[in-house]
């Protein structure tokens, strides 16, 4: 997929430039390749905030938009890099009598998509094979690994099943499972994505020693540990709290307990990553402490915690006091600066009351509104209180232990 000059130096000279604008302007420039040129500028505008590291390579080729939608973030794919990282330091402290150096070792990355996983998961190996079954994707892979000096991935078109079926069996294997169905729409079980890791799972154990899955962070996390028998690890990834991927390794044999691992990354600003392990057995049985009233702070945990249910666990491992079962929030006198979440001050509260809300909260015109078990939706509670959304006060509508619903106001620390 060739770009002339004149295309080319078009994508350079309008990279910045509104994409949509440019599409009107096809006639002026008879020479360029439009639409071949509005797919790279896009693309780069994406790579330039999701791919930091590419984007400042001005060779780098780029798919069309949902491919680009669809793959991991340098932060995140960095971070998948240090799970395999550590797994092989660990071996490396402990071999088996059929591992290999690492620096020898082997890769497979059955859905290879952009390449973004595969560029950074492989590095960890000797060789490594990319895997995708859409030929466009193929030749903008092998376009993009030489330019990045990945000369040791081999771009394999084909299909990621029969690909596996036939493989010599390597270390380590990678794989992305397609969420969407036949008609675009997006899918989350694991027996609705394409290919079905559930069923192939003995397979992909028979194929590498290790199998890193990436599901959807909207699956239900016992789902997947039943499905899935032979889970060594949980990362929950979330970036900017926001939750962006499931991720489970696979090995060949199965924990006692699995350790489940809850990520939040940050690209804004400068905080750093919170990482905070626990395993299900650990839930159950750790004391948490509960409240009838708030203190000084109000703590709410990050996303990867909330989908992971780290409840109990977050109380246990921190001096905190969590406000009802229900309601994921918790409290403490004291400052706790390495509490996995977000922390506030809290300025006041008060109850549901009208009264009380027009004593407490009558000077406010905006706040960024959470709800926390508490029976009214963020619209009606925006609608009942007057409020516009934004600005540098934060409201949270929840429930104390004693089921007193309540109002409470604060600043973020």
């Amino acid at each position: 997929m060739p770009l002339s000059q004149d295309t080319l130096r078009f994508i350079r000279e309008h990279r910045c430039d509104d994409v949509r604008s440019l599409a009107l302007q096809a006639r002026r420039y008879p020479s360029v390749d439009m639409p071949a040129a509005i797919t790279q500028i896009s693309g780069w505008q994406i790579a330039k905030e999701k791919i930091p590291a590419w984007a400042e390579n001005e060779h780098i080729l780029y798919p069309a938009h949902l491919s680009l939608e669809q793959c991991s973030s340098q932060a995140t794919a960095q971070y998948k890099a240090e799970i395999i990282t550590n797994l092989l330091h660990t071996e490396q402290e402990h071999p088996a009598q059929d591992s290999t150096p690492a620096s020898a070792g082997t890769f497979t990355d059955l859905t290879g998509g952009f390449g973004i996983d595969c560029a950074y998961l492989s590095s960890r190996f000797g060789h490594a094979t990319y895997v995708e079954r859409q030929e466009t994707l193929c030749q903008i892979a092998a376009h993009n690994f030489p330019v990045l000096g990945l000369n040791h991935i081999s771009v394999c078109h084909a299909d990621s099943v029969c690909h596996l079926q036939e493989m010599e069996p390597v270390d380590c294997i990678f794989i992305d499972p397609a969420r969407r169905d036949g008609h675009g729409g997006k899918t989350v079980a694991i027996g609705d994505c394409e290919p079905d890791i559930a069923a192939l799972e003995e397979l992909l154990l028979r194929k590498a020693r290790h199998v890193l899955v990436k599901l959807s962070p909207m699956l239900d996390l016992s789902l997947a540990l039943k499905e899935l028998k032979q889970t060594q690890e949980v990362h929950i990834l979330s970036v900017n709290n926001e939750c962006k991927e499931l991720l489970i390794l696979l090995g060949q044999t199965s924990p006692t307990e699995i350790s489940i691992h809850c990520v939040n990354l940050s690209t804004k600003g400068t905080q750093e990553e919170q990482h905070f392990v626990f395993t299900r057995e650990q839930e159950q049985c750790s004391e948490c402490t509960y409240t009838d009233s708030l203190e000084t702070y109000l703590y709410e945990p990050n996303a990867s915690l909330l989908k992971a249910g780290a409840f109990r666990s977050i109380a246990a491992a921190y001096p905190v006091r969590k406000l009802h079962p229900n309601s994921h929030l918790y409290t403490s006198d004291t400052f706790i600066e390495n509490f996995p979440g977000r922390i506030f001050r809290i300025v006041n509260q008060c109850s549901f009351n009208k009264k009380e809300v027009k004593e407490n909260l009558a000077d406010l015109k905006k706040a960024n509104v959470t709800v926390r078990n508490f029976p009214a939706t963020v619209a009606e509670l925006r609608k009942r209180i007057h409020l516009a959304e934004g600005g540098d006060t934060y409201l949270f509508a929840s429930t104390l232990n004693n089921g007193q619903k309540v109002l409470i106001r604060c600043e973020k620390v």
